[in-house]
């Protein structure tokens, strides 16, 4: 990018969710990309190589888990900051995303500040 503002990466396939984001990000000054599913995600992490990625779990093609997985295998994604955001809230998967390299995880529904909070804590 040829700015210097930061980028995240939303993942998730309920556009209402993904507008919303956005605009809390556009507010913040931070740069948003949209991706609607796991193989998108993935495309856009490897060409934008995005400062940040808000990942949900449950999406068409490729589920989050899956993503995560694959990002973290990947060279040039593999430092990039995963925060999964969903609606799956079991031990078992927080475990699981943690193990995967998850930063952090927010289940929804979610306050928009402690996502903001999140999100700018990462990006430093």
């Amino acid at each position: 990018m040829e700015n210097n503002r930061k980028t995240v990466l939303v993942v998730e396939d309920k556009a209402s969710l993904t507008k919303m984001l956005q605009f809390l990000f556009l507010s913040q000054g931070l740069n948003v990309q949209i991706a609607y599913n796991g193989e998108e995600a993935l495309e856009k992490a490897r060409s934008l190589h995005p400062s940040l990625i808000l990942l949900d779990i449950m999406m068409p093609k490729m589920d989050g888990f899956q993503v995560l997985e694959r990002l973290k295998e990947g060279e040039e994604t593999a430092r990039i900051p995963v925060i999964m955001l969903t609606a799956r809230k079991s031990r078992e998967d927080m475990k699981r995303a943690t193990e995967l390299g998850a930063v952090e995880y927010i289940t929804k529904p979610f306050k928009a500040v402690e996502v903001v909070d999140k999100v700018l804590r990462h990006l430093g």
